[in-house]
């Protein structure tokens, strides 16, 4: 900018200093527009995808007046603005920059007014109730800022304090300054003295003229380059047509190529602003630098949401970024697909699978390749031995893949369309239950990338649709396996059948798309499975929450068949969730020298030992005392605890254990017998190992998961867990309910009919 006069007469500067000064005024100017430009490529880069939102550093908030005020008694919402302070105020203590711009002052003065003058507020003046309810807003503001120990200031704009630019700059430096204070600034359009939008403004308002409180946010927004606007109404978002209309569509995404259809209805009466004021400069500050979401203030943890990067409110974007919805075009496709491969013939289905094993043994090389990355990336950012361990694939167990997907190949072709009911209800009248597909199938997993190419032969051969979420941690084993997928599928024109999305918010997004998911299998650990079964409303959740496995050893156990089970349930695979986590012993085999030869045998192999209360009490040096005796460990460790009984050993593994899989290991028949009866868990042995406890071994040729649940299937998913029926009726005649019931009409006979 240029010194005015005045300054340099103050100041005795010389004509000299002016020229250096003024040059240095004018190269500061450039390099600053210069270096703003590169903030906002930068930006767009930055702000593409949703779910970099919660990166965002600096925010900038808008509450409409309709938000803040209450729409039938026109006072302000106590409630509604506490929530939204406590918000601002959480985000603030994170670490965030946060400013924010409040309507309402007009509203709140016109309410004081009309209460005092008794009349109707619509016709009293904006500009002295404005002038009236500003202060009695920002005493609210102070006093649930204080609740936060957070300081906030006021500062009132007007359009030459946008429009000039030494005015403009005093603003800028006075909103930065207040930011490194950790101070809140809280801005407002001064309506008590705003005029008319001139019509002409400098550059940076080009396109953009202050009228109200959204081309205010628009255009601070962009001046102190903040990384997020957020500017919350009363409905949810921008939709196609008015909301009001009950085909309209919210729209998730807006550019400028496609608003211009839109149908605009008619704002509120509480504030200036529109929906079409909102998009317009929600479009200039996306093209300033900044990411916009327009989003329903009313609903509780409106900013929170937006700021996690979920799919609330309308997200605008700039022009030169792809638009398509991958969400939720990835579920429709796998819903489509899913049909089309249920038409595929049993044949087909299985060609397809064994296409996929083959296309698996030829490519191994890459799957390895990709996998030795994702490894790599693992041990750079520390991963858990336990979550490394899953992640890992040799040759060997894709090998393994290869061969269960064949036997998967074989299962399918007598599974789906298969009659397991067929009844002549009346002459020319019969009735058929047969096996159909579910639908389309969410499986969310973690860092088992093993588990994709089971899962995805699964749906193949039951002729569902597929949407999968692996873990980041296994981002490129993912994708290679993906693409070998999508390959098999070609075969049978039914691309699109399994899709792959690969972040945590698709996740939010998914669990509520009950148009497309018919069931959600999450595979991971317990917080994961935890979160899906309390998030999702109307899908239902297939899964087991923990994998707290028992082996009990009775007093008539074989010593030698106990160290091989034992050692192969601890030390086989320690992260899996069929892995042994407590072992249980009779009291008698405290006596003698079974106890110090199972310690050693498992301490030879690096397992930690803790103490269950009752061993605590039998050893006077042993080892330490578990934290808890329901604990998945996931790792070479493990409880032993001493019970009187098998029953007490059964009451303990029913208060402790997750259902999934126990084991009793004993050379009494009659004891087996009836801990396998009474053991209320999904899988229940006899002198076998825990790991036993799986699709592949139980010759199902894969797993989509193991179910601890009591509803539809439960153990090892293979295949047949993955269907549900429906009924087929033929009539060689018109029948009709009614007819049933006249003395001359049809009579029911109910007849089995084979099912050949």
């Amino acid at each position: 900018m240029l010194l005015p006069n005045i300054y340099l007469k103050r100041f005795n500067v010389n004509s000299t200093h002016v020229m250096v000064v003024r040059w240095l005024a004018h190269k500061t100017e450039t390099l600053t527009q210069q270096s703003r430009c590169k903030t906002f490529e930068i930006k767009k880069f930055a702000i593409e995808n949703r779910h970099k939102l919660k990166d965002a550093k600096r925010i900038m908030i808008k509450f409409g007046s309709s938000v803040i005020i209450d729409d039938s008694t026109k006072r302000i919402a106590i409630s509604r603005l506490a929530n939204l302070i406590e918000q601002i105020s959480d985000l603030h203590n994170q670490g965030k920059e946060m400013l924010f711009i409040t309507s309402g002052s007009v509203a709140h003065g016109r309410t004081k007014l009309s209460s005092i003058l008794n009349k109707d507020m619509t016709k009293l003046d904006k500009k002295p109730a404005a002038a009236i309810g500003q202060p009695g807003l920002m005493n609210l503001y102070n006093t649930l800022f204080k609740k936060y120990d957070i300081q906030c200031a006021q500062i009132l704009v007007t359009e030459t304090d946008l429009y000039k630019d030494i005015n403009r700059n005093i603003l800028k430096n006075v909103l930065m300054k207040l930011i490194q204070l950790r101070v809140v600034p809280i801005l407002n359009t001064n309506d008590a003295v705003l005029a008319q939008p001139e019509t002409s403004c400098p550059t940076l308002c080009k396109g953009i003229n202050l009228k109200d409180n959204d081309t205010l946010a628009a255009m601070l927004s962009s001046e102190v380059e903040a990384d997020l606007l957020i500017i919350l109404s009363t409905i949810d978002g921008v939709y196609d047509k008015p909301p009001s209309d009950a085909t309209a569509k919210i729209l998730h995404t807006l550019t400028k190529d496609n608003w211009k259809g839109i149908e605009i209805g008619s704002h509120s009466d509480l504030g200036s602003g529109g929906i079409s004021t909102k998009i317009a400069a929600s479009l200039w500050a996306v093209d300033h630098g900044t990411a916009v979401v327009v989003a329903n203030g009313m609903k509780m943890n409106a900013i929170k949401t937006v700021v996690s990067g979920k799919k609330f409110g309308t997200f605008f974007v700039s022009e030169n970024i792809c638009q398509e919805d991958t969400t939720e075009k990835t579920a429709a496709d796998a819903r489509e697909g899913g049909r089309a491969l249920n038409l595929v013939s049993a044949d087909e289905r299985a060609a397809c699978i064994h296409k996929f094993a083959e296309l698996l043994d030829i490519r191994t090389a890459e799957v390895m390749e990709a996998n030795k990355k994702d490894v790599e990336e693992g041990k750079r950012r520390s991963l858990p031995p336990a979550m490394l361990d899953r992640l890992v694939l040799t040759p060997s167990k894709i090998k393994a893949l290869s061969v269960g997907i064949r036997q998967v190949a074989e299962s399918s072709k007598t599974i789906l369309g298969k009659v397991i009911k067929k009844t002549l209800l009346a002459d020319g009248l019969e009735l058929s239950q047969i096996t159909v597909p579910i639908g389309v199938i969410l499986v969310i997993f973690e860092a088992r990338p093993d588990v994709l190419p089971q899962i995805a032969a699964l749906s193949i051969a039951s002729g569902n649709g597929l949407v999968l979420k692996g873990g980041e941690e296994a981002l490129h084993s993912n994708k290679i396996m993906k693409s070998i997928v999508d390959d098999a599928l070609k075969s049978i024109n039914c691309e699109g059948a399994i899709g792959l999305v690969s972040t945590r918010e698709e996740i939010a997004d998914l669990i509520s798309m009950d148009q497309y998911i018919d069931l959600i299998i999450p595979r991971g650990g317990y917080q994961l499975i935890r979160f899906i079964q309390e998030n999702t409303k109307k899908i239902p959740v297939m899964g087991h929450s923990e994998g707290v496995c028992h082996i009990y050893v009775d007093k008539d156990a074989c010593s030698q068949k106990v160290i091989k089970i034992v050692m192969d349930a601890k030390i086989d695979y320690p992260s899996a969730c069929n892995a042994v986590e407590t072992i249980l012993l009779h009291k008698n085999l405290m006596e003698g020298d079974f106890f110090s030869e199972l310690c050693y045998h498992l301490k030879n192999a690096n397992v930690k030992i803790n103490s269950g209360p009752n061993l605590s009490k039998c050893l006077q040096f042993g080892p330490p005392l578990a934290k808890s005796m329901k604990k998945e460990y996931s790792a070479l460790e493990v409880c032993i605890e001493v019970v009187e009984s098998m029953e007490l050993a059964i009451e303990h593994i029913h208060t402790y254990g997750s259902s999934h899989t126990d084991t009793i290991i004993t050379e009494n028949l009659e004891t087996a017998e009836m801990f396998l009866k009474k053991v209320d868990s999904a899988c229940v042995f006899h002198n076998a190992s825990t790991r036993m406890a799986d699709g592949f071994r139980f010759g199902l040729g894969a797993e989509v998961g193991i179910s601890t649940g009591r509803i539809h299937a439960r153990g090892p998913v293979g295949v047949e867990g993955l269907l549900t029926t429906k009924w087929l009726l033929r009539s060689q005649d018109a029948h009709t309910a009614g007819e049933f019931n006249k003395e001359e009409g049809p009579k029911w006979i109910h007849k089995p009919l084979p099912l050949v």
